[in-house]
């Protein structure tokens, strides 16, 4: 067995991970000297690589419905504990915050531990959230402790969501980022801002259905989907070699981390805030909207709802799997139509009027944000190099709820004794129709999406070590 070399850089740890048994084998040991993994030791089959993102595909989701499922939920035990709606914003907004803090960190976290713990933790941290800001709110409801000491509870479980599993979303996109070529990239990356945007679409969905068991059984059972989704990821998911072996030494030591205002980050971090303000407007509006400009009566206004958002979902769904994992799109594709699809949408919801046009808007906004979102994803990873892939997916994934403390801040805001939305119902759709315009003309001039133009078999597979285990 041939020594360690000489660390020439002694501010870097050189750790030799080969055994006697990778020798005997026949394999080829990770090479110290050359600094890289060889594709014998570290390439994954197709078939592994497909059941990975699967699973992924299934924690994503796990994850969208948990951040939304609180907004179907919480207001009406809100009310049942006596609590302000100051208050209810402030538990998931707190959440929201930590979520846009932490992500970058546990992105650039997993780009030195690996893209599995990380996942673990997340996932791990969501479940265990949920189960105790589910066994608060029970505690509350059979009278068993004071909101005094309930409120501030509820605040810390809700925190632990927000600032330890929101690094589930950072290493998941960049353990994809890892295992595809920049020409799979975009399809890859797809299928987990689908996962997730459908979460967020039929979480209220779910909850409507679990809230007749108990008013609380919408978050014991997207808690179970998060410990399988970890149990899952503990057993199955391939992880050998972090991606810190996977660069040179000498990168790893002259390399400075990606800042969110580098020039190859700072683009995507604005198109990805003003897509998560846009897609926000509707998520947190449209209930409101319904019931306003359809006087609908409050006890049919959550089932009327939810077909809408379902609609949504299922058009996400046919843009995830129906589009962009059966045809070679590109990121400017995904970018272009998506933002011309999502304008139409906020056409359809000024108009308004009857149920069949809302409806139809939902859907469209689905089908919009369902080809954004992954556009978004791939355009950001595609435009870093490997090494950035976990910082990039950090600020992605943080950014994503920045949406959920603009909108009510902007269009909810009773404390500035100006209540947009109540002043004009459709003015949040107007902004939302401007910001769909700006992202579009962003895919259409901005120098960032100039060399995103490609179809996916139009790369060329330059790119050695793709699906390292």
């Amino acid at each position: 067995m041939s020594p360690i070399p000489e660390n020439p850089h002694p501010s870097v740890e050189l750790v030799d991970d080969r055994d006697r048994s990778t020798e005997a084998e026949g394999q080829v040991p990770f090479d110290l000297e050359n600094e890289v993994a060889p594709l014998s030791a570290t390439v994954t089959t197709k078939a592994e690589r497909d059941r990975a993102f699967k699973i992924l595909f299934l924690c994503q989701l796990a994850g969208g419905m948990g951040q939304t499922l609180v907004y179907a939920v919480l207001p009406p035990i809100a009310r049942r504990l006596g609590m302000s709606e100051f208050e209810t914003t402030m538990i998931y907004s707190l959440s929201a915050f930590l979520w846009i803090v932490t992500s970058p960190f546990w992105g650039r976290r997993s780009d030195i531990v690996g893209r599995k713990p990380i996942m673990l933790l997340g996932l791990m941290a969501f479940a265990i959230s949920t189960t105790l800001f589910a066994s608060l709110l029970l505690v509350a409801l059979w009278g068993w402790m004071s909101m005094a000491v309930v409120f501030p509870l509820l605040m810390v479980s809700r925190a632990i969501f927000g600032g330890i599993g929101s690094g589930n979303g950072s290493a998941a996109q960049a353990y994809v980022a890892d295992r595809t070529s920049r020409g799979e990239r975009a399809a890859g990356v797809a299928s987990l801002g689908a996962a997730f945007g459908i979460g967020t679409a039929i979480g209220p969905g779910v909850a409507a259905g679990f809230a007749q068991i108990h008013v609380v059984a919408p978050f014991f059972a997207v808690a179970v989907v998060g410990f399988v989704s970890a149990a899952l990821i503990w057993f199955y998911l391939p992880e050998r070699t972090r991606p810190s072996h996977r660069v040179s030494a000498k990168q790893e030591l002259r390399r400075a981390s990606l800042k969110w205002n580098d020039r190859l980050a700072l683009p995507w971090v604005v198109v990805s805030v003003v897509i998560s303000f846009a897609q926000t407007i509707i998520m947190q509006l449209c209930a409101f909207y319904f019931i306003d400009t359809l006087k609908l009566p409050l006890d049919d206004a959550t089932q009327m709802v939810s077909v809408g958002l379902m609609a949504m979902a299922m058009a996400a769904l046919f843009a995830q799997i129906g589009l962009i994992q059966r045809f070679n799109l590109s990121v400017q594709f995904l970018l272009r139509w998506g933002a011309i699809i999502t304008i139409a949408s906020y056409v359809l919801l000024i108009i308004g009027g009857s149920y069949g046009v809302l409806v139809s808007a939902l859907t469209l906004s689905g089908l919009g944000f369902g080809l954004l979102r992954p556009g978004l994803q791939a355009g950001a990873s595609l435009s870093v190099s490997r090494r950035d892939q976990g910082a990039m997916a950090g600020f992605i994934s943080g950014t994503a709820a920045t949406g959920m403390i603009l909108t009510p801040f902007i269009f909810l805001n009773s404390f500035i004794g100006f209540n947009i939305y109540d002043r004009m119902h459709q003015a949040p759709f107007v902004v939302g129709a401007l910001l769909a315009v700006s992202i579009l003309l962003f895919a259409l001039f901005h120098p960032a999406t100039k060399g995103l133009t490609q179809a996916a078999d139009e790369f060329e597979d330059e790119e050695e070590g793709i699906g390292l285990k």
